[in-house]
């Protein structure tokens, strides 16, 4: 946690993470708050969704699926922080980005997915969750992401295989199947150095006069 930040005041909730919560600055010098999911972010959820444009939303769940069910909303909002967890992104109170992983039972495989909302998307946000993800992951016991892509959907896999953690990838009927191994790398910490040092200049620029 960066001196300027101070904890997570949260609800009593059993096993939340609340030192996962960092403010983070997007590649374009914008800052956001990532932090774990909370069943009160049921509402915030919901909204996010609506908002999402139907392409977006395709490349999500490979189906059009405009509004969550409340059995949906319930299960994406209620995790254990250890084998299921989710990490969103707020600009101020808005939430902007949704990432999660599920460990397959009995393994240290997970299932890793991201949603971005349209006008946030190209900023290096799902990247940002792809990090903090893997750094709770790791600590939990799981070594290893996969994840299902569109073929189409460049900008996902860009995140991936951008992401300075080594990538096997294979390809069936229009979908792209990726494993990261999220060991933290000598490799993938100079990646991850350098994006941020990137981010922070960002941040710098925005901040100057004129």
């Amino acid at each position: 946690m960066s001196p300027t930040e101070q904890p997570e005041a949260v609800p009593a909730i059993p096993g939340y993470p609340a030192d996962l919560a960092h403010d983070e600055h997007t590649m374009g010098g914008a800052e956001v708050r990532l932090r774990p999911i909370r069943p009160d972010d049921a509402a915030g959820l919901v909204e996010f969704h609506k908002g999402l444009s139907t392409r977006s939303v395709y490349r999500r769940f490979f189906f059009v699926h405009p509004r969550l069910a409340p059995s949906e909303v319930e299960r994406f909002t209620s995790v254990d922080y250890v084998d299921r967890l989710a990490i969103v992104a707020e600009d101020g109170s808005r939430l902007v980005a949704v990432g999660r992983y599920e460990r397959k039972p009995e393994t240290t495989e997970a299932e890793v997915a991201f949603v971005v909302a349209d006008e946030y998307q190209h900023h290096g946000i799902g990247t940002l969750l792809l990090e903090h993800l893997a750094e709770a992951a790791w600590r939990n016991g799981i070594t290893t992401f996969a994840a299902e892509t569109l073929a189409e959907n460049r900008d996902m896999l860009g995140v991936f295989f951008d992401s300075g953690f080594p990538v096997t990838s294979s390809s069936d009927a229009g979908t792209i199947s990726v494993r990261l191994s999220i060991e933290p790398t000598a490799a993938y910490e100079e990646a991850r150095a350098s994006r941020h040092a990137h981010a922070r200049r960002g941040a710098e620029s925005l901040d100057s006069p004129g």
